[in-house]
């Protein structure tokens, strides 16, 4: 099969689950998305499950460019205030370019509770989440034991369906409308210690 159509028809997947949920995830939605006959996406992907998995697939495809990006960028943060300015940058991409690919992230998790071969396509991505910030905690200096990074790592998990909801008082109260001040006060409240100011 033509590796750039099935590509073409991944990222159309992941669009199209994006802006219309898992109910609207069809293969007719996905041909329409990409701009190709109707009936393609059924001849690459003939199963609404292998269209699930092609989308799981490529999000951990587009999880590994963006934790391979950041790798290559530099040595990463050295102190508490360069890792809370590179954290408020992770999220600002969700709620930007990235949001489309989280936004589809997020429906595959609901999806993944009742289909168990989703969640274990899936679990890579969260679960290197857990080894990139206990890096990123020891890089900048910070204590990285089990308990600061699951509680940085669950709490940026945690802010990720608000900032793409972006309703304005559940902003406000979490401390999402302004992320500088939400990053530096989770390092904070992770590092009482080790203020990030």
């Amino acid at each position: 099969m033509n590796q750039d159509r099935r590509d073409r028809l991944r990222d159309a997947a992941v669009a199209v689950l994006s802006d219309m949920g898992g109910r609207g995830l069809t293969h007719r939605a996905v041909d329409a998305a990409a701009g190709v006959p109707t009936g393609t996406a059924k001849n690459y992907f003939p199963t609404r499950d292998a269209l699930l998995r092609a989308v799981a697939e490529r999000s951990l495809e587009q999880y590994r460019a963006v934790a391979a990006a950041l790798a290559g960028a530099g040595p990463g943060p050295s102190d508490a205030e360069e890792l809370a300015a590179l954290l408020a940058g992770l999220l600002r991409d969700v709620a930007g370019p990235g949001r489309a690919r989280t936004l589809a992230y997020l429906e595959l998790q609901t999806e993944a509770t009742r289909r168990p071969w989703l969640a274990g396509l899936l679990d890579p991505i969260a679960a290197s989440d857990f080894a990139a910030f206990t890096h990123l905690l020891s890089g900048a200096g910070l204590p990285a034991g089990p308990e600061q990074v699951r509680a940085l790592t669950l709490a940026l998990h945690g802010a990720l369906p608000h900032l793409l909801a972006g309703a304005p008082a559940t902003l406000a109260a979490a401390g999402l409308d302004d992320l500088d001040s939400f990053t530096c006060d989770l390092l904070s409240a992770v590092h009482p210690e080790e203020p990030a100011r």
